[in-house]
Order: C-alpha cells, then structure tokens, then sequence
C-alpha cells in the first residue's frame, strides 16, 4: 500500500468558524493516526479567510500531543518570514518534546499578499529579492555549528541544544526546489494541488541528481495531491463542487470560506 498522509490547511467553511477549524485539525488528527497514516502536516497561510492556522509550529505541538504514532510537520514554515535561528529554536523544541516524530519542512513563498507579508517582516532586517538561500544556509548552520572562525553567531547556542533539527524537508511547486533538494541532500515535497509544473519532472529530477547529505542518506520524495473521497463517485462530485466553486472565486481574486455544496 501506497504510504499515506495529510496536508491540512484547517479549513474554514461557511459553516465553521475557525476556532472550529483548529479544533477539526485536532480530531482529524486522531482519526488518522488511529487509522495508521504516516504523516500529519499542517500549512502557513496568512491572511486568507479560508485558512485558519497561520502557525504550523503551534498546531504541530498540540496534534503530536493528541497523537502516539503519526509524525507531524509543517507543511510548510515559510522560511521568508521567519529569522531563522526562531525556526530552529522552535522545531529543536518539538523534537526534544516528541522525539523521532517531528518534520520541518520549508517554503519559499510568503504563503499571503504582498501586503501581509510586508506586514509579517516590517519589524525585522528586511532585504531585497529573494534571500530564501541565505535563510537556509544560516538555518542549516545553527545545526551544523559551522559558522567561519571568528563570527559571532559562534557564541549563540539554538536551545534546547541536545535535541536535533528534525529532518528537512525543502517544498516546492517547480523544479527550483526539486533540483536544490537533490543538490542539499534533503528530503522534497511537491505540491501538485496547485503547481502547473510537471510532477512527473520534478519527482524524476530530484531521484535522479539526488546527493547523499548529513541530512539523508536517501531520496525520498513526497507528492500532495487534492483528494475528495465519497461512498460513490455521484457523492464525490457533488462534495468536490465546493472546491470547484473556490477555485473559481480565488481565480477572480475572490477569498472566502469553503462554500457549501448546496450553495456551489
């Protein structure tokens, strides 16, 4: 059997405030584990009507505490708006809490608006285009204490300093981070439930040019795909109708809870 998990995004509906939502992602959670998934990974979205959870971190805590078996991540920290010595502080914590159970996995994008995502990252040392790299290298050297002789950060420990980085994970949507995952030696998330990249290319180019690492000895490369399952196919498309009604609307700039299928 194909192993199996969940990206949750702890959607709102017309019908679920998002306190409900959160609370959902807890039960489902459970339901999941119980069911012997291997993964429960929860997104970074700000701003957006239809997303309740803006702190993976947060809701990984309190799903690995409801849970005993299920490994639970982000799905993903937008490393953008993050210091990332914070990031490492944080997932060291899960780890150190739930040992062996945690993922980091880490995107480029802001996960909002330009206007939002100015408003996460106002208070802090903001530089111009794209220092996705520069966060990850610093990141990666919080754990590999491999900082050049003489720099300060040298006198910075990321507590708790006896527990690992869980593992990385490096999420994706082109084949950018396909191709940087192999480079680093990372595990790779695709994100085919949004992406007009080929998956096939992306997944066959990171096997194929994949590097062994201090991260992983092994590719290992992980598809998301929108599901909607049902008893039937009818009962299938008429719940799928709510997500054809929100893509509509998101494609006319239009952000909302997830309509109901009687109102889609």
């Amino acid at each position: 059997m194909i192993p199996l998990s969940v990206l949750d995004l702890s959607v709102t509906t017309t019908a679920t405030p998002p306190s409900a939502a959160l609370r959902n992602s807890i039960d489902l959670a459970r339901h999941v584990d119980r069911l012997g998934y291997v993964r429960y990974w929860l997104a970074e979205h700000h701003s957006l009507p239809s997303v309740a959870s803006p702190s993976p971190d947060i809701m990984i805590g309190q799903i690995a505490a409801a849970t005993r078996h299920i490994r639970v991540g982000s799905g993903g920290v937008m490393l953008p708006n993050h210091a990332p010595l914070v990031v490492a502080e944080r997932f060291k914590m899960l780890e150190a809490l739930f040992p062996g159970r945690i993922d980091l996995g880490l995107g480029r994008a802001p996960g909002t608006d330009g206007t939002t995502a100015y408003a996460l990252r106002s208070r802090l040392d903001r530089r111009e285009g794209d220092d996705f790299l520069e966060r990850l290298h610093e990141l990666m050297l919080w754990e590999t204490r491999e900082f050049p002789a003489g720099h300060p950060y040298n006198n910075v420990i990321a507590m708790p300093d006896d527990a690992p980085l869980p593992p990385i994970w490096l999420l994706g949507s082109s084949d950018y981070s396909s191709e940087l995952s192999a480079q680093l030696g990372m595990g790779f998330g695709f994100a085919h439930h949004f992406a007009n990249h080929d998956a096939i290319d992306a997944m066959t180019t990171y096997r194929a040019h994949f590097t062994a690492s201090r991260w992983r000895a092994q590719p290992h490369a992980i598809l998301a795909v929108a599901v909607v399952t049902a008893e039937t196919d009818a009962e299938a498309e008429r719940l799928a109708s709510s997500m054809d009604l929100n893509r509509l609307r998101r494609d006319r700039g239009q952000f909302l809870p997830l309509p109901s299928p009687e109102e889609a």
